[in-house]
C-alpha cells in the first residue's frame, strides 16, 4: 500500500519528522538510498541549540541522547582586540545548547523509528517515482538542481582533541585570517571545526598529530588550556546553498534539503529540526496533508527564519575574514560593544536558539 506521506532521507530531520507523524497518527514511510549502517563512521560532533532540546523532548527522543550541554560561549578575535561572552542566564535557560555525537544521534532516531513500526525503504534511487503514490513528498536530505550554490573560500577540518585540563561547558569561537575556528565541549574534549584555506584544510588532515595540535595550539592560543591528543580528522567543503521554493505540488523541501550553511554559526541542523516542527505542526490534522494551501501556509511560516538564519550565517562567515587592521578594529568595537550590553547578548542568544520567534 502507498504510504500517505513519503520522506526521503532516513537522517535526523527525516526521522523525526517520521516521529512527530506517527506519533499523530499519519501514515508515514521513508526512504533513504544509502544502505543501513551508512551513516556509521568517525565521530561528528555537532551543536544542537536549546530549541532543538525542545523538539526532540516534545518527539519523545531527549532522553535517549547522551550531550554535553554549553553554558558559555566566548568570542574573539585572533590578534586583535574585542572579544564577547555569551551566557545562559542572558538567555534565561539552562544551557545555550548542547554538543552530541552526529552517528549517535542518528542511530538512536534510526532506532527508535524501527520500533515505531515506520517502514524504510532502502536503496530508493528515484525520488520522482515517490510523488504519484503518496498525498506528500517531503525531502529531508541532498541538495537538488534548483539550489542556488555558493563555494566559500575554505574548507572545514573536523577533529576530536583532548586537553589539559578536561574540557567544561564552555564553547569557543575564535575568528582567524584564515576563517573560523570553533571548539566545543564533548564529554572532557573538545571537537573541533576549523575554517580554512582548502590547501591548508588538507594539510592539517595529513599532518602528524604533534604538528596537528602545534599548529591548532598557535591558532587558538592557551585560554582553553594545552591540547594533548587529537582523532577523527577529516575535512569537508563550505559551501551555501539554498533552493529558492521551499515547496512544489504535493512536495516540500526541509533541512538540507532546503538550505545548507556555513557551520559558523552552528545552525544548519538547528534551522532543519525547525523546519520539521513547522511542518508536522501544518500538516498534522490536515485532511489533505499535500493540500496547495497546508503548503503555502507553511512555506510562510518558514520564510523569515530561513532567510534571516541564512543571510546571518553567511554574513559571520566572511565578516570576519581578512586582515585589514581597520576593519579588525570596528570588528573589536563591536565586539566589546555586544559583551557590555546585555539586552543586545540576550536578543542574539535567543535569536541564534530559537530563529525568527526571538525577533519583536
Amino acid at each position: 500500500m502507498s504510504p500517505e506521506i513519503a520522506i526521503h532521507g532516513a537522517g535526523p530531520s527525516g526521522c523525526t519528522l517520521a516521529l512527530l507523524l506517527h506519533d499523530a497518527g499519519r501514515a508515514v514511510r521513508l526512504y533513504e538510498r544509502r544502505p543501513r549502517g551508512a551513516a556509521a563512521g568517525a565521530p561528528r560532533p555537532i551543536a544542537l541549540s536549546f530549541a532543538s532540546r525542545l523538539i526532540f523532548e516534545r518527539a519523545g527522543l531527549w532522553r535517549s541522547l547522551a550531550s554535553t550541554p554549553i553554558e558559555n560561549i566566548q568570542v574573539s578575535q585572533a590578534g586583535r582586540l574585542g572579544r564577547t561572552h555569551i551566557d545562559a542566564r542572558d538567555a534565561g535557560l539552562p544551557a545555550l545548547g548542547y554538543v552530541i555525537d552526529y552517528v549517535a544521534l542518528a542511530a538512536v532516531l534510526l532506532a527508535r523509528v524501527e520500533a515505531a513500526g515506520i517502514e524504510i525503504e532502502y536503496g530508493s534511487e528515484s525520488d520522482a517515482a515517490l510523488a504519484p503514490a503518496a498525498r506528500l513528498v517531503v525531502h529531508a536530505e541532498g541538495s537538488t538542481g534548483a539550489a542556488r550554490e555558493k563555494r566559500y573560500p575554505q574548507d572545514a577540518v573536523l577533529a576530536l582533541v583532548g586537553i589539559e585540563p578536561s574540557a567544561g561547558h564552555t564553547a569557543y569561537e575564535r575568528f582567524t585570517t584564515d576563517g573560523p575556528l570553533a571548539l566545543l565541549p564533548l564529554a572532557n574534549r573538545f571537537a573541533v571545526v576549523w575554517g580554512t584555506g582548502v590547501g591548508r584544510a588538507r594539510q592539517l588532515v595529513a599532518a602528524s598529530a604533534p604538528e596537528f595540535l602545534d599548529a591548532l595550539q598557535r591558532a587558538f592560543g592557551a585560554r582553553a588550556g594545552r591540547f594533548v591528543a587529537v582523532e577523527g580528522r577529516a575535512a569537508v567543503p563550505l559551501v551555501l546553498r539554498v533552493r529558492e521554493a521551499r515547496t512544489g505540488d504535493r512536495t516540500v523541501y526541509v533541512g538540507n534539503a532546503a538550505q545548507t550553511l556555513h557551520p559558523v554559526a552552528g545552525q544548519g541542523l538547528n534551522l532543519g529540526l525547525r523546519d520539521v516542527w513547522e511542518l508536522a505542526q501544518a500538516v498534522r490534522v490536515a485532511p489533505d496533508a499535500g493540500d496547495a494551501q497546508v503548503l503555502r501556509t507553511y512555506a510562510a511560516r518558514r520564510r523569515l527564519d530561513a532567510f534571516v538564519t541564512t543571510r546571518l550565517t553567511d554574513l559571520l562567515a566572511g565578516l570576519f575574514l581578512g586582515a585589514n587592521p581597520v576593519a579588525g578594529a570596528a570588528r573589536g568595537l563591536a565586539m566589546i560593544a555586544l559583551d557590555a550590553c546585555v539586552p543586545a547578548r540576550r536578543f542574539f542568544a535567543r535569536r541564534m536558539i530559537y530563529g525568527a520567534s526571538a525577533l519583536p
